[in-house]
């Protein structure tokens, strides 16, 4: 169940760039402001290391891939935390 979370989580992160670099793109194109480099960057770091994490949760069944799930819950956690609701 921890493992399907994590791997949820990464989804929607990575789902959440794409928009992200879309909105930015269309900003851009329309001579708007839009999210920025920064929070672009972030986010692609983000839903990068969470597809990481990710394969390792998935490949990996003892502590380690528990670990690595936990770890894609918090860097989801962050992204959300920090760059949403903060």
């Amino acid at each position: 169940m921890l493992r399907g979370l994590s791997g949820v989580l990464a989804g929607g992160l990575v789902v959440l760039a794409l928009v992200l670099a879309g909105v930015e793109w269309l900003a851009g194109r329309g001579g708007l402001p839009g999210p920025g480099p920064g929070d672009l960057t972030t986010h692609l770091l983000a839903a990068v290391g969470a597809i990481a994490g990710q394969v390792v949760a998935d490949r990996r069944g003892d502590r380690t891939g528990t670990l690595a799930a936990l770890g894609v819950i918090g860097l989801a956690a962050a992204v959300l935390g920090f760059g949403w609701f903060l």
